[in-house]
């Protein structure tokens, strides 16, 4: 089971209060990492709420005393579960950008890449409630904020890589405004129970794109 996630890189890793000398043996840091792994499905799966000593040792496979072995705390855990989602969800907008065709100029693939950026790639109702109920619950635990501003400040610019490489070019000022646009449109469908929210977010987003860059 140790070997069923993978292991982070020593630079994803800094964050994290320095390990004991048992939890860098390299059986350690499997262990860490699966729990990390872990803790990260749980909470893509069910929120913060969901990470909980039991449920992220379960998931893993270890014992429930690892847990509390390989992190000093509760929020700790959550930290690096929320580090963990995040990185991925960069590193899969990245290979997907990697196979866009630079200069493609089309604006619904574009809508899509940053839709994805944005939102996650699972278009499901459910998933969208949750990970905005997430986005709100960092507002509550101050020691995600600084990681939080780290990731964000990632995200975009991995949004401006994606305007660049389809030929398009966007500044921080317009930038923001589309991610606000997005926000926006998302929240109002959710409060609305639209079934759909990322279908309304992808006809709001495309035609402010195509405002912007294809004026008639």
């Amino acid at each position: 089971m140790d070997g069923r996630f993978p292991v982070p890189s020593s630079e994803k890793m800094a964050d994290y209060p320095a390990m004991t000398s048992a939890a860098s043996t390299p059986k350690g840091e499997r262990r860490r990492a699966a729990l990390v792994a872990a803790a990260a499905e749980l909470l893509a799966e069910g929120g913060f709420d969901a990470i909980r000593h039991r449920a992220v040792a379960e998931r893993a496979g270890l014992p429930l005393a690892s847990t509390t072995y390989y992190f000093d705390s509760l929020d700790e855990l959550v930290r690096a579960a929320t580090e963990h989602h995040g990185r991925a969800e960069l590193e899969a907008g990245r290979a997907k950008l990697a196979t866009l065709p630079a200069g493609n100029r089309r604006v619904d693939v574009l809508v899509e890449l940053v839709l994805d950026l944005l939102l996650g790639s699972d278009p499901h109702y459910e998933a969208i409630v949750l990970r905005y109920e997430r986005l709100v619950g960092t507002g509550r635990r101050p020691y995600l904020r600084p990681l939080m501003r780290r990731l964000a400040a990632e995200l975009r610019e991995l949004l401006k890589e994606s305007f660049a490489r389809s030929g398009f070019e966007i500044d921080d000022e317009r930038l923001e405004r589309l991610i606000a646009l997005v926000d926006g449109t998302v929240v109002n469908a959710l409060v609305e129970v639209d079934p759909d929210p990322r279908a309304v977010a992808a006809r709001v987003l495309g035609e402010a794109l195509r405002e912007e860059f294809e004026p008639t």
